[in-house]
Formats: C-alpha cells, structure tokens, sequence
C-alpha cells in the first residue's frame, strides 16, 4: 500500500468520525469558552471543520507563514449553523482528496516548512506533516466534544461509543 492510499483512506476514517461531532455544534455560541485561555467554541469548531485541508496545503505548498513579515496571518474562518461547518468541511476534504490523487510517495518525502515572521520553525517531510495532521485532528476535535458536553449537545461516538451514543 502506497502511503498516498493509506493517507486517502484515513482521511474517509476521519471524515465520518469529524462529520458526526461537527453536527452537534450549537450555534450562537462562538465565543463561549471553558476557560479564558481556552478556544473560543466557534474558532475551534471552524478548525476542526477546516484541518483536512492542510493535506493539500503539505502537498501544494513548500511552506506556510503563520504570520508573515509585512503580511497577515491566515484567515479565521466563520459559521453560523453546523450545516455551514458540514459544508466547509465537505470543501476542505475535496481538496484534501484532490491533493492526495494527484500526489506519489516520492513527493510526500521531499521537505515542508512552517515559519513565523520568515524564520523556520519546523522542517518535515510531507508525509510526516500529514500523519501529524491526523493526529492534530483528532486532540481538537477531542477538545470539541469536550466543549459539546459542557453546552449540553449530544457527544456522538467517535473512536468508541459514547455516553449519548453507546450503539458505537
């Protein structure tokens, strides 16, 4: 198995689970969070929604600034309704897709890099940039069912059942 095949199958995986936990998010609450130094609710939904992107991103881009010198950092995203968290969603994972397909495992081993303000903070191959997008999927999205419970939404199963979804 080609490691593009493997990467374009765990992004299925993780796109039902995703999909499920994004339906709950309750609107008109996009600044609620548990803690002051905690994500606002409506940041982190939007990020969840959105991080299957960065799997084109590794593949398309040789970098990303997350503050550039003279520029402005990446736009945040905003939604109203988990029907629009649905949609961008959807968006982000065709590009992921189409990325994916139109990649090879040569490719995913050549270098990405990450700055802040033009200077490196981190050098990877691609395809550890995007096993380390799984990963970083699933700690925000944790983080989103955590912040589901405490709205009193209905916390779905994710990797297992669930207290509001025990048919796992």
């Amino acid at each position: 198995m080609t490691l593009t095949r493997f990467f374009a199958d765990q992004l299925e995986r993780e796109a039902a689970i995703s999909r499920r936990v994004l339906q709950h998010a309750p609107e008109g609450k996009p600044d609620w969070r548990p803690h002051e130094k905690s994500m606002p609710l409506g940041y982190l939904a939007g990020l969840v929604a959105t991080m299957p992107s960065w799997i084109a991103m590794a593949i398309d881009q040789d970098e990303l600034d997350l503050n550039p010198v003279g520029g402005s950092p990446p736009p945040r995203v905003t939604w109203n309704t988990p029907a629009d968290l649905q949609r961008m969603h959807d968006e982000a994972l065709e590009k992921a897709r189409t990325a994916l397909a139109g990649t090879n495992d040569e490719h995913l081993a050549t270098p990405w890099n990450l700055l802040v303000a033009g200077t490196v903070v981190l050098t990877a191959a691609r395809g550890i940039v995007i096993a380390d997008t799984f990963t970083h999927l699933a700690h925000h999205r944790g983080q989103l069912t955590v912040y589901l419970r405490l709205n009193g939404q209905t916390v779905p199963s994710v990797y297992g059942p669930s207290a509001d979804d025990p048919s796992f």
